[in-house]
């Protein structure tokens, strides 16, 4: 009967080929109502006035909030194992570059 109710929890998640050569991006905008977050990943390339959006992600904002969590858990857990991670200073973002916080 244990047996049962943990294959219930269970949640069968696929991956296909596509997804799982991944996105690289350096830069995030995240924007958000009261309803949704939008996360925006971006590949900015040094001296290039243009960059596209690679990926868009919308959260609510209990999901933003557990994935906040998440990534601040990981970071924590990756420092603890690699040292602690440089920030290293960047160039300020053009303030319109990217969606405005409209939903």
């Amino acid at each position: 009967m244990a047996e049962d109710k943990q294959n219930q929890n269970q949640i069968n998640i696929e991956l296909d080929e596509k997804i799982a050569e991944g996105t690289y991006a350096n830069l995030a905008i995240i924007n958000h109502s009261v309803s949704e977050f939008v996360v925006d990943f971006i590949n900015i390339m040094p001296g290039t006035p243009k960059a596209k959006v690679k990926a868009r992600i919308i959260l609510t904002p209990q999901h933003a909030k557990r994935l906040s969590k998440a990534i601040a858990d990981n970071v924590a857990r990756f420092e603890k194992a690699h040292g602690e991670i440089k920030d290293y200073e960047q160039p300020p973002i053009p303030l319109n570059f990217g969606p405005t916080g409209q939903a």
